[in-house]
């Protein structure tokens, strides 16, 4: 349980690609750490790509980045929905501000972009927005799992694992 004490958001919206929203959730809750499933507040339950219902614990807008410790960007198609929220936009610019774990995966960079953290950064997403991610001023690189400081991006499902040993070796406190 090396997660024991820490508190993460899961993001999520219509659109989420299952995987990369279940597999984090459950993977951090197995190392011990609270995970929520965060939600833009336009409702409370969401579906996934595949149909399946996700219930929003916690509406985006009444979360305070200095009571947690990080957040997921799941992709899917849900990014280019979260994107649009300006409470979803002001949380990740705090959290980022405060050098907490920010770790996005697939289209999940495209919340990044949007709230305007991405300059000097090197990370990795779904091909189909790399042109999006060095437009925001970051440098690609096209590997399963990227660590810049307080980003951890990775590629699609495949890459999952290593996204996700990169997150709990990040949020344990250890070098990665």
């Amino acid at each position: 349980m090396k997660l024991q004490g820490k508190r993460i958001l899961v993001l999520v919206e219509d659109g989420v690609e299952d995987l990369e929203f279940w597999y984090p959730y459950l993977r951090l809750k197995e190392e011990g750490a609270q995970v929520i499933a965060a939600g833009s507040g336009r409702q409370d339950n969401f579906l996934s790509k595949n149909g399946v219902s996700i219930k929003a614990e916690v509406a985006v807008e009444d979360v305070d980045a200095g009571e947690i410790d990080g957040i997921v960007v799941p992709g899917g198609w849900a990014p280019d929905k979260l994107r649009r929220f300006p409470p979803v936009l002001q949380l990740i610019k705090d959290v980022h501000s405060q050098g907490k774990l920010i770790a996005s995966i697939c289209h999940g960079p495209w919340v990044l972009i949007s709230a305007k953290i991405l300059a000097g950064y090197e990370l990795t997403c779904v091909p189909a927005i790399k042109d999006d991610v060095i437009n925001a001023g970051a440098r690609y690189v096209d590997q399963e799992v990227v660590v810049d400081r307080n980003i951890i991006s990775s590629r699609t499902p495949p890459d999952l694992p290593a996204f996700m040993r990169a997150i709990v070796v990040s949020l344990a406190g250890k070098d990665v």
